[in-house]
């Protein structure tokens, strides 16, 4: 290893000490001026993991996740109980994330593996253009084209730092030293000058090594609960400490970056952001709307921009608030032109109280839904939803209960990651040993279904059809379609075909169940092989 007098080699060396020196060495140099004189508009430290489920954290009671740093996050600044993504999908939640607005709103941009459209600017993009440096490493805005008007491609998320690498701690994991980017990218940033870096890891994505949690050190003891809608197996449980490791280490990388913050002087003018984009990707969570799969951790720290430390709020934000709250910190008074009008409202009032618990009584709900997430289905259609969380209760309409919603079985269940729960559960149905957690994560359901959240958050018990819960049912589809109405929302005007016409970013996975169907050799890689299903399965509509 590297004594730290070798600064001034950095750009040829790759060791951890060393890049930190390179920070300091940078600081010094330049008179501290980004420590002792910190701009007056914050920096921007935008930390999102790839498929994380809300509570994985152990500052969120989690025994068998360890995020130390994401938990430091949280006690020097707020740890938000109540944060939702409305779409839970890459592509589609992470434009919510850029525009400050719903999937629904985004055309184009509303679908998974999408051609974004050049109108929908990004806050990144706006940030630039009222002075801010941008840069990104790892995963930013996708999978799908982002081009301008012009056709060339959008710095959506900021300049690309990719350069460095390390040894992953598993396979399966990325070789991608995100702290090593980030510090290339400080000391790219001209002295005074405000930044936002999008700190964006492709874990805990899948695949996993298999296993790697107990070769780690995890044991299988420690998870304290398994999701009533997978059965509790060794192999689940594998599956899910596999999955630990992962979240594990995104967080040592966030780490890492706070500590070269610090060291350069800029941690405590510099917002800082922690969250993922979905939830993990596991049957029934991830890509569906289900209480497990919106619902996302999100802690936030600025010390000079908030007030107190170690607060818990409760209020109903959501990524469409993230925008304006960026623009709001930076000063931007106006989305415009870039960027369309935003749906979101700005997190600052939160910032500004001291108050724990709930801040704004107007917080208390969010919309989710989705339209097209993956291939797979008959004339390429999606599987659409809308929804409503507030208070106890979720509400979810499924406009299309004749479809499969996580796809045709006969082409893989493409809208649910390979995995060997997935696999265990397969098997399960087809030979007979138990069909109800196919049931669960892979079968139709009825148009509407109703749960209590706070007493059943796997969402196991379907209320809708009760008559003693008609009227609340009834009250929340008003509200919903109301909101969805107001904000323009396709599906509300009889249109919400539309999100079917889109086309894919790679016309190569286009009628694809049409093509498999026909004997055409394709690559679905997300997926295991023997989840394609070799008999027709029959199953009616909302008949689990």
């Amino acid at each position: 290893m590297c004594n730290l007098t070798c600064y001034r080699f950095s750009a040829m060396c790759r060791c951890w000490p060393c890049l930190l020196a390179v920070v300091v060495a940078v600081v010094a140099v330049c008179g501290n001026a980004r420590g002792d004189e910190p701009p007056q508009r914050p920096n921007i430290l935008f930390a999102i993991a790839d498929d994380w489920s809300y509570g994985h954290a152990s500052v969120y009671g989690c025994p068998w996740v360890q995020t130390p740093n994401f938990d430091r996050v949280a006690r020097e600044g707020i740890l938000f109980q109540r944060a939702f993504t409305p779409n839970a999908k890459c592509a589609p939640s992470r434009a919510t994330i850029l525009t400050g607005r719903y999937s629904w709103q985004l055309e184009e941009a509303g679908n998974h593996m999408a051609i974004f459209p050049p109108k929908f600017g990004g806050f990144m993009e706006r940030l630039v253009a009222d002075g801010y440096v941008a840069g990104y490493t790892g995963k930013g805005w996708g999978p799908g084209i982002a081009n301008d008007a012009e056709g060339r491609p959008r710095a959506i998320t900021g300049k690309r730092y990719s350069a460095r690498t390390a040894k992953p701690p598993a396979r399966g994991i990325s070789n991608n030293d995100y702290a090593a980017n980030f510090i290339d990218f400080l000391r790219d940033v001209p002295p005074g000058k405000p930044w936002v870096f999008w700190y964006g890891t492709t874990e805990p994505h899948r695949g996993y090594e298999f296993q790697s949690g107990v070769r780690l050190g995890k044991r299988l003891e420690d998870i304290d609960r398994v999701p009533g809608y997978w059965p509790d197996t060794e192999t689940v449980r594998h599956d899910m400490l596999d999955y630990a490791v992962e979240v594990e280490h995104y967080d040592a990388h966030l780490g890492r970056i706070l500590q070269a913050l610090d060291a350069a002087g800029q941690l405590d003018n510099t917002l800082v952001v922690c969250t993922s984009d979905h939830g993990m990707p596991f049957p029934r969570v991830k890509g569906q709307a289900y209480y497990h799969s919106n619902h996302i951790p999100l802690a936030i720290r600025w010390p000079q921009g908030i007030r107190g430390a170690g607060r818990i709020v409760e209020d109903v934000v959501n990524f469409a608030d993230l925008a304006p709250t960026f623009l709001e910190v930076a000063g931007v008074k106006e989305a415009g032109p870039i960027m369309q009008p935003i749906s979101g409202n700005s997190l600052v009032p939160i910032f500004q109280s001291e108050a724990s618990g709930q801040v704004d009584p107007q917080r208390d709900h969010v919309l989710v839904g989705k339209e097209r997430h993956d291939v797979g289905r008959p004339h390429d259609w999606g599987y659409p939803i809308r929804g409503i969380y507030q208070g106890d209760w979720l509400l979810v309409k499924n406009y299309e209960p004749d479809r499969w919603p996580a796809g045709d079985p006969e082409t893989g269940y493409l809208n649910c990651d390979g995995s060997p729960t997935k696999s265990l559960i397969l098997e399960m149905r087809r030979s007979g040993q138990d069909k109800r957690y196919w049931s669960l994560c892979f079968g139709k359901r009825p148009e509407y279904e109703l749960y209590n959240v706070t007493t059943d958050p796997d969402c196991l018990h379907n209320l809708a059809g009760e008559s003693r819960y008609a009227d609340l049912r009834r009250r929340l589809e008003q509200q919903m379609v109301a909101e969805l109405t107001a904000q323009g929302d396709p599906r509300m005007f009889g249109q919400g075909d539309i999100f079917d016409s889109y086309p894919y970013s790679s016309p190569a996975t286009a009628n694809f169940y049409e093509r498999f169907r026909r004997g055409e050799r394709l690559k679905a890689g997300w997926v295991n092989p023997t989840d394609f299903e070799t008999e027709p399965i029959e199953q009616d509509a909302g008949k689990q």
